[in-house]
């Protein structure tokens, strides 16, 4: 035993040292005009858009206009939004006039002809044209994707997160600012459908195709909006009774894909809501209902309008990434992207640095769907599981300022942090429930910082928690529990970490025995476990994520 945790030791050390030795990654203005919150920016607050735009799947390309509404901030005279440089700009119009506009990058600098006074509200319409980024491997590059159905019809989708969703519209591409609703107008080819978020308000015909209204009536982030272009069929699964009410659920598929659909929706959803709301409050979006729409890739969390490519099975593309057993027995992205509708899109990062915030309660909320379902031993055995995913190869937050976000362990490290917490400070299930159902309401439809949820779990909580998170989210390597046994008095015991006032009360137990949860700082300190040895000291490791030394 002695010999393996020393080996965790090395190995962590190893792990640091490598991360020193890795150049630090070179931004470039461009990445600051991505993510930057610059004055051109913040000085207007956007209200409302109306993104209306055809596409053309035979070209690739897509024309339309967006328009913006605004409150100014402060006064000015100048604002940027944002559109990829290899789309153009046809024109910008202001009060029934042409605007001047400059670009550089993928941004776009407006000159209005008088300046916009605090205050006022506003509005102007941007134009555009041409053929947006073709996503080669979506979601996790960005773009739009080309595909055909079984049938050889045309089938389109959006997905963004990350590169932005100026790669294929004009925003104000930035995850602070959301506007409180709006209005989504695609034209497809006759034949196809558009499927998008909120409800569908009407379809028109027009020359050439279809137009189909959808509206949103809730706040909404930039890459969450969406299109889904294909030959669809909708299928209702009925109404779901919420904790907020009747909410209607609705399916849009592939012809091929209705008996499928049919059964693994109605096997997943109505559990999948009933878990999540009880541990994390009511859906966000009842004004909006839930939809599942088929698309051409894996799955996003597009709100209210969630991204389905998990080919009608169980796990994750049929696999359990947990390797527990757990995780093959429901429909992962079902669960996982729709648990994004509480953590991402009610709740949103201000900047992608902070991702953790969407990806590690989400991923957190498949162990508590799990618990709902399977039990708690069940839940806990899943997070455990997770680790197996786990590289400690970067810090989690990333580079605030350039649209950066930090490591893939945002996900399962992230979630065994949240589940640490609740192991060694809230023992209480029914106080833990309150305390992440208070976080949605504390900040619903809001966006947010790492700042302003640590700061909810030290004020809830009455705990200096700060250095915690920052441990498992500022740096790559785990915190080390070094425990020693002198030869006269207890074992005693202290925390190696990255912050100087780290603090953590661990869970030790004589082997056999009942669990102890006892105090360690960075300091040493008595272990106060009668008959406490070196050879039957047992350390929770199920539940703690950390390495452990013995002196």
């Amino acid at each position: 035993m002695r010999v393996f945790l020393s080996l965790i030791f090395a190995s962590l050390l190893t792990s640091a040292q490598a991360q020193l030795l890795q150049p630090k990654a070179a931004y470039t203005r461009a990445d600051s005009l991505r993510g930057y919150q610059s004055a051109l920016r913040t000085c207007y607050d956007l209200t409302y858009y109306h993104l209306d735009v055809r596409v053309d799947p035979a070209r690739k390309a897509l024309s339309g206009s967006n328009e913006f509404r605004f409150t100014a901030t402060q006064d000015f005279s100048r604002l940027q939004f944002d559109l990829f440089a290899n789309l153009q700009v046809d024109k910008v119009e202001y009060q029934g006039k042409p605007l001047p506009f400059t670009r550089e990058a993928n941004a776009v600098f407006v000159t209005f002809p008088a300046p916009i006074t605090t205050g006022s509200r506003a509005a102007f319409t941007v134009f555009y044209s041409g053929q947006p980024t073709e996503a080669k491997q979506a979601p996790w590059d960005g773009g739009l994707v080309y595909t055909q159905d079984a049938q050889g019809k045309p089938w389109v989708a959006s997905a963004c997160q990350g590169v932005g969703a100026s790669i294929w519209w004009p925003c104000k591409d930035q995850q602070a600012d959301e506007v409180d609703s709006m209005l989504i107008s695609v034209t497809v080819p006759k034949g196809l459908k558009d499927v998008s978020n909120g409800r569908l308000r009407r379809t028109t015909a027009v020359k050439g195709g279809t137009r189909f209204d959808w509206f949103v009536s809730n706040p909404i982030n930039n890459y969450d909006v969406a299109l889904n272009v294909g030959n669809y069929q909708h299928l209702s699964g009925g109404t779901y009774a919420g904790e907020s009410g009747p909410l209607s659920l609705d399916y849009w598929v592939l012809p091929e894909n209705v008996a499928k659909a049919k059964a693994q929706f109605a096997a997943n959803v109505p559990p999948m809501l009933k878990s999540l709301e009880s541990w994390f409050g009511p859906y966000p979006f009842y004004k909006d209902g839930y939809k599942l729409v088929d698309a051409p890739h894996l799955g996003m969390e597009h709100q209210s309008a969630v991204a389905y490519g998990n080919k009608y099975q169980n796990g994750y593309l049929g696999r359990d990434r947990s390797g527990t057993g757990w995780g093959d027995k429901w429909d992962f992205i079902i669960i996982h992207e729709s648990g994004h509708e509480w953590f991402g899109n009610s709740l949103t990062s201000q900047d992608i640095a902070d991702m953790w915030i969407h990806e590690s309660f989400t991923t957190y909320s498949e162990a508590l769907f799990v618990e709902s379902q399977f039990g708690k031993e069940a839940g806990q055995q899943y997070i455990h599981g997770q680790r197996r995913n786990i590289r400690n190869d970067a810090p989690i937050i990333g580079t605030y300022g350039v649209n950066r976000e930090g490591s893939s362990d945002m996900y399962d490290k992230g979630s065994s942090l949240l589940n640490m917490i609740r192991t060694a400070y809230v023992p209480d299930d029914a106080r833990w429930r309150a305390l992440l159902r208070g976080l949605n309401k504390e900040f619903f439809h809001q966006t947010i910082t790492t700042e302003q949820v640590v700061g909810y779990f030290n004020q809830q909580l009455g705990q200096h928690l700060t250095p915690v998170f920052n441990q498992y989210l500022r740096h790559s390597g785990l915190p080390i529990l070094e425990v020693r046994f002198p030869k006269e008095g207890p074992a005693q015991a202290r925390w190696i970490a990255n912050e100087a006032d780290f603090a953590l009360p661990v869970r030790v137990r004589v082997r056999g025995g009942t669990y102890q949860l006892v105090p360690v700082s960075t300091s040493f300190q008595p272990l106060a476990v009668p008959n406490l040895k070196r050879e039957n000291l047992e350390v929770d490791t199920e539940n703690y994520y950390v390495g452990t030394l013995l002196e």
